[in-house]
């Protein structure tokens, strides 16, 4: 008597996917920055942080092992500094977007700098896979005399197999408020079959990317001096960078940025990083560790 033949059932898109928390709480003793207090849930992985050079700052990795985000996946990441506290965030590799048959991938940061904290977000770039929909949030808040530098990329897809601008639709909102309510909004809609969410300009580029960098206690003329130094590297490489700079309604610098080439885009980023954080604070340039 033969058995009966097991079938496999596909679940609902609806039930796929993992709920994902962050949390993480820096605070300052004496002159370095450690973590106060942490949390995470599945898929998210936590490692220590680490110590790079001679400002101490608490480098640390947000570490997602599945290597991405699928249809479904509802992931957060709430950040806080204390007062004084100095960390720079990166990602050991870019973020993944995989295709979706119908649900988001989605992913809410929220973030508070203490005053006098300084926050380096340098996460890797998002790689949007055809046919994925992906949402983003990410709010910043700042106390008095707080200082971000937070910078957030996307590249056009896999573009060597010849997925670029082939996603289904891209949602992204960045919100920085400073103590005195003023605020840098940057959002879009990005669907690449429809008319309005066209992605324009961009689309002969493969990487485009935003960084602001906002502190409430800094003076107009040294805004303006690393304005003038953005605006110089900027144009070294004309054809294969485009880039602009601005200084925004509330006291910071806000640079936009693209690229053809991925060589072309991460030198781009080390050297405006580089030029900031001389700018700011006669500190030399971070040589990260991704491992």
């Amino acid at each position: 008597m033969s058995r009966p033949r097991k079938t496999h059932q596909t679940a609902p898109t609806k039930f796929v996917g993992r709920v994902g928390e962050l949390r993480l709480n820096y605070a300052r003793r004496d002159d370095r920055t450690f973590l106060a207090g942490s949390h995470c849930t599945t898929p998210w992985h936590l490692l220590p942080p680490i110590y790079l050079d001679e400002g101490n700052a608490a480098y640390t990795l947000l570490v997602n092992p599945s290597g991405g985000v699928v249809g479904g996946d509802r992931l957060s990441i709430d950040l806080r500094l204390d007062a004084r506290a100095h960390v720079v965030i990166s990602t050991p590799s870019a973020n993944r977007v995989y295709r979706s048959l119908g649900e988001l991938s989605v992913q809410d940061i929220r973030i508070y700098v203490g005053a006098d904290a300084v926050l380096e977000w340098f996460p890797e770039h998002t790689i949007p896979f055809a046919g994925s929909r992906f949402r983003q949030t990410l709010h910043a808040e700042l106390a008095p005399g707080a200082t971000i530098l937070l910078w957030d990329a996307i590249a056009s897809g896999r573009i060597t197999r010849g997925e670029r601008w082939a996603f289904t639709d891209l949602e992204n909102e960045i919100q920085i408020t400073t103590a005195s309510g003023g605020s840098i909004v940057e959002r879009y809609v990005l669907d690449p079959t429809t008319d309005l969410g066209r992605v324009g300009l961009a689309g002969e580029w493969n990487y485009v990317a935003s960084l602001y960098v906002v502190n409430d206690a800094v003076s107009s003329d040294v805004w303006n001096r690393l304005e003038t130094k953005v605006a110089a590297i900027l144009d070294k490489n004309p054809g294969q960078v485009l880039g602009g700079v601005s200084t925004p309604a509330v006291p910071g610098v806000a640079i936009k940025l693209l690229a053809r080439t991925a060589p072309d885009f991460t030198h781009m980023l080390g050297d405006l990083w580089a030029v900031v954080r001389e700018g700011l604070w006669n500190l030399p340039p971070v040589s990260l560790r991704k491992y």
